[in-house]
């Protein structure tokens, strides 16, 4: 069943639901339930592997008087509660994803820039093992893999 085929109670309901969800995960992190923090993490479980200020778009389209920094102290907040997950690919900025606590990698298009989720590169975490922890108890590691995605290979094979 699709959004679009619920009748007007269905809809409403789903949407109370999620809210429910939202509130529920911001409370077992520890953290108040506010307007901007539901906002961000609406905007975040649509939108995974954003930026802050592409989650202020969204924010501000719902509330407007949300400023860019008020994002950021909800992402701060989030990140430190371990509600969210900050990546950041080399040059470019810090992505924000829900996804936290499997040790997943991530994949990145070199040219368009698009991301994807890597689940763990082999056994359990951390995935990889250094030759040499130098006396390190290694709990995690981050793993980003670059390369052109299929979208951009086909538009570069094209005459």
């Amino acid at each position: 069943m699709t959004i679009s085929n619920l009748s007007d109670g269905e809809g409403l309901r789903l949407a109370a639901a999620d809210a429910g969800l939202l509130e529920g995960g911001i409370r077992s992190a520890g953290l108040k339930v506010t307007a901007p923090r539901l906002a961000v993490l609406r905007a975040l479980t649509d939108r995974p592997h954003s930026t802050a200020d592409a989650l202020f778009g969204v924010v501000r389209a719902d509330l407007p008087g949300t400023s860019l920094q008020a994002v950021y102290g909800v992402l701060a907040s989030f990140t430190s509660a371990g509600l969210v997950r900050k990546i950041e690919p080399a040059g470019s900025p810090a992505l924000f994803e829900r996804r936290v606590g499997d040790n997943h990698h991530h994949i990145v298009c070199t040219h368009c820039g698009v991301v994807h989720d890597v689940d763990c590169a082999v056994g359990h975490a951390p995935c990889l093992t250094p030759a040499d922890a130098l006396g390190f108890d290694v709990r995690a590691a981050e793993v980003i893999y670059w390369g052109l995605c299929a979208q951009c290979q086909a538009e570069s094979a094209l005459p």
